[in-house]
């Protein structure tokens, strides 16, 4: 079986490595798997099965109209038709589409495509793009138009910024574009998201709920000399794991709590850029990036309380990646972030509250009421590779449909 994979990146940044995971499982069980992106080069071990869709030059040009005249994801037309081209020439026997956002690809174009070919597809929502009229998240903004049609958007100068407000025009092409696909199957990373999906003009589809995982090879407890590295080896440690910081992962959350807990706790915050570490406060410890996931995983073993303030999020993979390191998870009521712990593991605050946040940390901290051995425990329902065969079992479903 012939499958190709369309995503904005390849190998990199969590989708990126959704998708490499599924190529390696899918390889490895006898299908052809080809992965076609959009933007950052591909490491070169992905050479052989990667396709580039777009250019760096033509992303960027992409990106620079969309901010001026909005319509994201309308443009890159010579590009995609050149793609369009390599498609037909390998002819897939699924096409999985995950995010066609990030300035590489012509929406429209590729769906007129896939609806006169006839070509089975599965569509990995890893955010709500594909059904409003801009934003990719809008519960933060308590924003329900998309249910019945954008307009009047509050979240223009969000991802994808634009200048202007095209959601009504973006919502109608879009409902256009993604409907009428005979065989389009949609897969969500968590129950959240689902719900949403079918409350939109994708619902009409059938669904899936396909969990993202982690390498539980790598992200298990270790013996680490983390605390003794940075003198907190007495410290309750509260630790926050993000890829880029910002005001969506909850940055401020953080320096809040540093200026509210006393000498007992260590806030410890990986993956902060050297830019914002100068604007945090000196009682924060920051790593502001790890060498390897193994790395990664030793500092995770080493804290007392994972914390997740997220403000916006689907199903994030650092809430497992602490859990299968030994370690508990505290979180804000977003998304589809309370899915992946249970009261063995974990608890869960609503959104922006920060007093709530607090009186968990210092309940956690005196009462001590999870083990170490059921976070891991917990974690083990979210092994990437099971999730990936999963995929090849809907691949095979729809196949024989």
């Amino acid at each position: 079986m012939k499958v190709v994979q369309i995503n904005s990146v390849c190998g990199v940044g969590s989708t990126g490595r959704i998708c490499a995971g599924i190529a390696d499982v899918a390889g490895n069980s006898g299908y052809e798997c080809k992965i076609a992106y959009g933007r950052m080069q591909a490491p070169a071990k992905f050479e052989d099965i990667s396709f580039r869709i777009e250019s760096n030059f033509g992303v960027k040009i992409h990106a620079l109209k969309s901010r001026l005249f909005g319509k994201s994801g309308t443009y890159s037309k010579r590009a995609t038709k050149k793609f369009l081209a390599w498609l037909d020439e390998f002819k897939p026997d699924i096409l999985h589409l995950h995010n066609l956002h990030g300035y590489y690809i012509n929406f429209p174009e590729l769906f007129d495509y896939i609806k006169r070919k006839g070509i089975t597809t599965v569509w990995t929502l890893h955010d709500c793009w594909a059904f409003t009229g801009h934003c990719a998240y809008f519960d933060e903004d308590k924003c329900g138009k998309w249910e019945n049609g954008c307009y009047k958007c509050e979240c223009k100068r969000s991802y994808p910024k634009s200048l202007r407000d095209d959601s009504a025009k973006m919502y109608a092409l879009k409902k256009q574009c993604f409907s009428g696909v005979k065989d389009l199957h949609i897969v969500t990373p968590s129950v959240w998201l689902e719900k949403l999906v079918k409350k939109s003009f994708l619902g009409c589809y059938e669904t899936s709920v396909i969990n993202n995982g982690i390498d539980l090879q790598i992200f298990k407890p270790y013996d680490s000399d983390f605390k003794a590295k940075f003198h907190c080896e007495d410290k309750f440690v509260i630790l926050g794991v993000a890829s880029v910081w910002d005001e969506r992962k909850g940055l401020e959350v953080f320096v809040e709590l540093s200026k509210r807990l006393d000498e007992r706790f260590q806030i410890v915050l990986v993956g902060v850029s050297a830019e914002l570490q100068k604007n945090l406060p000196e009682n924060i410890v920051v790593v502001q990036r790890t060498e390897n996931a193994r790395q990664l995983a030793e500092i995770y073993s080493s804290a007392d309380l994972f914390v997740n303030p997220t403000k916006q999020e689907n199903f994030p993979t650092v809430n497992i990646e602490a859990l299968a390191c030994g370690t508990p998870v505290l979180t804000y009521e977003t998304g589809g972030s309370t899915e992946i712990i249970d009261s063995t593991c974990g608890t869960s605050v609503k959104r922006n509250d920060v007093e709530g946040l607090i009186e968990k940390i210092l309940y956690i901290y005196d009462n001590k009421p999870y083990k170490s051995s059921d976070c891991v425990a917990r974690a083990q329902m979210y092994d990437a590779n099971d999730k990936f065969k999963e995929y090849l079992s809907l691949y095979n479903q729809q196949s024989d449909n």
